[in-house]
Formats: C-alpha cells, structure tokens, sequence
C-alpha cells in the first residue's frame, strides 16, 4: 500500500525509521552503512524529508542527526501510515482481542529500531495470558501481513529499545 504510493525505497526505510518510534535518530553515514545504500542517495532523501519540515536536524560532535519533527501536522499521520504498512495496528488488535488481562504491549526487534526485517517482535505482559492462543493469532497475523511475528511473553535479554503500544489504563 505506502510502497506503492511511495516509490523511492530509501525514502520509504527512512519514513519506517523515523516514524515507527519517534526517539529514533541517525546520521548519514551511520544510515548508510544501516541501509546498505550510497550516502548520495540517503543525503537526497534527508534532504527533502527535513526541506519540507518532516525531519529535524541537530549537531552533536561533529555529526548531522536527524530525527521526526513531533510538532509538524502531520506526524500523527504519517506514523500512523508507517504503522499501518508495517501491520502494527493489525497485530495488536489481534492480541488484545481474547489474550487474558493485557496490561502492556510493546514493540521489539528491528522495528522499534526502525528497521524493515520483515519480522515484527511483541512484548506482551499482563496476568492469565492464553500463549496458546497468542501463538494461534500470531499464525494467522502472519499469513495476512506477509510478515513474520515474534510474540514474547517474558522481556528478552537483548532487547534494548522498545515502543509502547498499548498500556492498559487504571
């Protein structure tokens, strides 16, 4: 859906990037090596993201950083697109529907990173949860994203970064 809509696949990583998790940041050079591209690609890319205001520029030793500019009208949006291509919003639907007493959701992997792997990583904690149905759903959630789901129920060990999707009110 966004791919064909967006059809420069570096502006589309970068939107994943820095719309999936909106503390996510990178320089050029680092986004390059990440991307496996050319910096003259990326540079044009960075460019008209933060020329037309949504992509904010910071120096911090010696280095261009970039990251989402929150306060432009239509971050909402294209985080909620970027979140809606990558299957996000689907998969949580899915988990909260009958898994048990939710109390927390969160993203994990390569894509609380910004990273497309093709492979979306969850966290899911609570109390009474149903692992036999999270494994069930995430099979299904599969086969309608094209994407592979990792669900977890306990926080694993290298997991550095992650994004809350949903937290339960109190």
């Amino acid at each position: 859906m966004l791919d064909s809509l967006i059809t420069s696949k570096t502006r589309l990583k970068l939107l994943i990037k820095f719309f999936v998790n909106s503390t996510n940041k990178g320089y050029l050079r680092g986004i390059a090596e990440e991307f496996n591209e050319s910096t003259n690609s990326i540079r044009k890319e960075l460019n008209q993201l933060s020329d037309a205001g949504y992509l904010n520029k910071s120096q911090e030793n010696n280095k261009i950083y970039y990251r989402a500019n929150i306060r432009h009208p239509l971050f909402k949006s294209l985080q909620g697109l970027v979140r809606t291509f990558l299957g996000i919003d689907q998969a949580i639907d899915h988990v909260l529907e009958r898994t048990g007493d939710v109390e927390q959701v969160s993203l994990v992997g390569d894509y609380a990173n910004g990273i497309d792997s093709g492979i979306i990583e969850i966290l899911v904690s609570g109390r009474d949860l149903d692992s036999a149905y999270l494994l069930q759903i995430s099979g299904k959630t599969e086969k309608l994203l094209g994407k592979k789901i990792k669900i977890y129920l306990e926080k694993p060990e290298e997991v550095n970064q992650q994004i809350i999707l949903y937290q339960k009110e109190n």
